[in-house]
Formats: C-alpha cells, sequence, structure tokens
C-alpha cells in the first residue's frame, strides 16, 4: 500500500512537492474510498489536474523513474550515468541532487525510502522502518559511507558483501536484493508492483495484455472488462504462430532484418480479432457473425482500451499500484469514468489496488465518487517550478453572522465550475487569440 511520494529537483519540479495517500483528517464523505492495511490507511485513486506544461507528467514520471532505478541500479555497469534531470531555472539548481523519498506498507511495517544523486554518484540513501513502536533506521548511506543497523532482516555475511559490492552510481537497496538479503527481497517484491502507463501511446501495453489472455481467468476478465465498456463487439480473439523471418518487409535493411530474425527467433507472433454481428437486410441481427484484425478497423478508443485492459487487470487482481498520464486520451469521457470506477468500487478492486492518473477531464469532478483529497492539482509558480496541492487544502475566509471565519470546501459543491472559474488554479492562463486574428489578417491586407 502505497502512502506517499515526494520528489525535488527533477525536470520542472524544484522545491519538494508530495503526493499524498494518506486520508485527510476530518472528512466524510465517500469512506468507501479509503483502504486499510493494519493500522494504517491510504486512499485507493488520486487524480492530477492542471495546465498543459504544468508538471503533471514530471511528478508521475519521477515515481515511475523511483521504480526503475530500485530495479535496474545495480545490474548496470560502473560507467552508466544516473537518469539525472536537475530543475534548470533556478541559479545554482543544477549543483543540487535530485531527491526521491516514498512511504509504504508491506505486513504490518511502514517502510520510508528515499535517496539523492546527481548523474554519476548516488549521494545519500535511507531506508526506516516503523512496526510497533518508533521508526527505526535499516540502513543510511552518505557519500561511500554505508551504515547498517543489526534491524535489517538478513544474513550478516550477505549485508555485508553488498555494503562491499555497492558501487557509487548502484543503489544499497538493489545491490541487496541481487545478493539475497531477505528484506531487501521483500521491498523489492512491493516495486514490483509498480507500473506506468503514457496515455498518449499504449501500444507497449497490449504486449501484457496479450500475455495475460493466455492465463483463462485472466482472458473472461478482459472480455468482460471490454464488454463494460459498450464497443459494440460479442467477441475477442487472439491467434499466436512462431516468428517468420519472412514476413518481415522485404524494403527493410539487411543488417535490420538480420538482428531482429536473431532477437525473434524461437519468440511467437499474435493478432487480435474483433467479432462483431451481422445484421440481416432489414437491419436485425443474426446468429452469424464477422472478424476483423483489431488494429486495423476498430477505433483509437477500442485500441486503447484493448491495450488498458491487462494492466488494469492485473493491478486489481495484485493489489498494484497503477500509474497512467493522460488517462483520457482517445477515450470517451464514460469510458474513463468505468476505469477510474473500477478502481474505488471494492467489488472490482477486492485486493486494494491504487491508481493514480493525470488528466484534463473535468467531468470527472462531477461524475466521479472521488474526494477532495483525491483531487489533486499541478501548476507553477513565480519562478516556473511545479507545486503540488490538493482541494482538501482549500480553505475560504468570510464574514459569516458577524463574525470573520473560515470553512473547507464542501463535498457537494460543483468542483467543475469552480475549477472552470480559476477559483482552484492550475487552468491555463490564455492569450487574446481575436487580437492574434486581427494581426493576421492585417498583415494579409498589407501584403
Amino acid at each position: 500500500m502505497l502512502l506517499e511520494f515526494k520528489v525535488s529537483n527533477y525536470r520542472s519540479i524544484g522545491e519538494e512537492q508530495i503526493i499524498s495517500f494518506i486520508p485527510a483528517a476530518k472528512q466524510k464523505d465517500h469512506l468507501q474510498n479509503i483502504i486499510t492495511k493494519g493500522k494504517y490507511q491510504a486512499l485507493n485513486v488520486i487524480s492530477l489536474y492542471g495546465p498543459n506544461g504544468g508538471g503533471k507528467s514530471n511528478i508521475l514520471n519521477a515515481m515511475s523513474l523511483l521504480d526503475r532505478l530500485v530495479n535496474i541500479s545495480a545490474r548496470t555497469s560502473s560507467t552508466t550515468k544516473l537518469p539525472f534531470d536537475p530543475f534548470l531555472l533556478r541559479e545554482g539548481w543544477e549543483d543540487k541532487p535530485t531527491g526521491f523519498e516514498i512511504s509504504f506498507v508491506i505486513a504490518d511495517n511502514r517502510y520510508r525510502y528515499g535517496l539523492e544523486f546527481n548523474a554519476t554518484e548516488v549521494r545519500k540513501e535511507w531506508l526506516f522502518r516503523k512496526s510497533t513502536g518508533r521508526e527505526v533506521s535499516l540502513f543510511e548511506r552518505e557519500g561511500e559511507t554505508i551504515d547498517v543497523s543489526s534491524g535489517f532482516n538478513g544474513s550478516k555475511k550477505q549485508i555485508d558483501a553488498a555494503v562491499e559490492a555497492t558501487r557509487t552510481n548502484a543503489l544499497f537497496l538493489s545491490t541487496c536484493d541481487i545478493l539475497n538479503v531477505d528484506e531487501a527481497k521483500s521491498i523489492m517484491k512491493w516495486f514490483g508492483h509498480f507500473s506506468m502507463i503514457d496515455g498518449l501511446n499504449t501500444e507497449l501495453e497490449e504486449i501484457q495484455t496479450v500475455e495475460l489472455w493466455e492465463d483463462n481467468d485472466y482472458r473472461e476478465k478482459i472480455k468482460q472488462y471490454l464488454s463494460s465498456l459498450s464497443l459494440n463487439i460479442i467477441d475477442v480473439e487472439v491467434t499466436t504462430k512462431d516468428f517468420d523471418v519472412s514476413e518481415l518487409p522485404d524494403d527493410m535493411p539487411k543488417s535490420m532484418k538480420s538482428r531482429l530474425a536473431k532477437d525473434l527467433r524461437g519468440k511467437k507472433s499474435y493478432t487480435v480479432f474483433a467479432k462483431h454481428r451481422i445484421y440481416s437486410e432489414e437491419g436485425t441481427p443474426t446468429e452469424k457473425t464477422f472478424s476483423w484484425k483489431w488494429e486495423d478497423r476498430e477505433s483509437s478508443g477500442a485500441k486503447k482500451a484493448f491495450h488498458l485492459s491487462g494492466p488494469v487487470l492485473w493491478a486489481l487482481a495484485n493489489g498494484g499500484i497503477l500509474i497512467i498520464d493522460e488517462l483520457e486520451a482517445k477515450l470517451h469521457p464514460i469510458m474513463t469514468l468505468n476505469t477510474i470506477e473500477a478502481f474505488l468500487e471494492k467489488e472490482s478492486n477486492p485486493n486494494n489496488a491504487q491508481l493514480i492518473f493525470a488528466t484534463h477531464d473535468t467531468n470527472l469532478l462531477s461524475y466521479s465518487n472521488l474526494r477532495r483529497d483525491q483531487i489533486c492539482f499541478a501548476e507553477k509558480n513565480m519562478w516556473e517550478s511545479t507545486e503540488i496541492y490538493s482541494l482538501s487544502d482549500f480553505v475560504y475566509f468570510g464574514e459569516k453572522n458577524g463574525e470573520f471565519k473560515s470553512e473547507k470546501e464542501r463535498p457537494d459543491t460543483d468542483k467543475e465550475k469552480r475549477y472552470f472559474e480559476g477559483r482552484y488554479g492550475a487552468i491555463p492562463a490564455l492569450g487574446n487569440f481575436q487580437k492574434f486574428i486581427r494581426n493576421t489578417q492585417w498583415q494579409e491586407e498589407v501584403k
């Protein structure tokens, strides 16, 4: 269960920003959206709104980058550069490290793991655990010094070997996993439930969907998911066959064809078909059907729905954490709402999967059952650094019955209307397009 993520000095993000899944205090609407593990609680969904260029994608990409670093850093070479991409619009920040920290729950333990790094080295790294008492340090690293406490579960011999083997550009946690340190393996298994999707380019997700298709249980779930989206498809078929080099294009360079033939030897290719009903001359349904290639004739929205079905259903079945940028791209608002509701409803999300997504779909502010603390905004401050805040943070000050009082945003407020009115910020400040058109017309007249 994910509780919190912090990031600083990464792309458009200067000072530390926080995405929190911890429920806001004293907020009583949609209590079913809170999931529980032991004594800890978290929200099942977080939405992120903001203008183009506001930094929404950078927040989500930072989460994905931490996951990638944890999984691959110890497996790269000693000369591999770290993916250092600092905030560049404030003097001196290119010399500051990027910082990530994530808090999560495994069993009855809350962990807090973080690091700071630049292009060539991990400057700091830390791991803390809280079980019954106070939070205790498991290891703390600064430069080339790694201090490991006796509370870090695992063989002392293996831990000592990990300390010696950890390179300056690799994570100690990842090195511990490679050397089979018990607690590190448990944490790496938790990170294995992370999944990041670019909603504008979902073609790669089709591979996971097809792999899950081989499992009969997942196959039925994928079919049910697609059926719930009302795509007018009565069935889906996936055919596979061994890769045949003769199917590669004739005009492909020989060197590329040779390389692909080597890489794909022994692999299988697949084709997805959509089955539709045939109608009589009078327009009434018959028992006949017609199948065509999904990629050739289905809409962009239907293609994306199939691509997403695998990752969405895997997360729901395994209690995963799914991160989707531009969730609504190519999808009808009702299809987007349907996907979100799958994570909000206990019946479809019995294993407490979590979803965080960035979107411009303001319909969700009115029609989804999102709590105020599940609606976040991203916008840039006066020095063009991204800042994140939640709708539950809003406080209004005013006079009431002769007294100056403050009050929170009400749960029944028309949030979509207020967002468009600019009351929450995080909207684009557009220029005068009429003036641009008039200037263009004047230039044409001069010509």
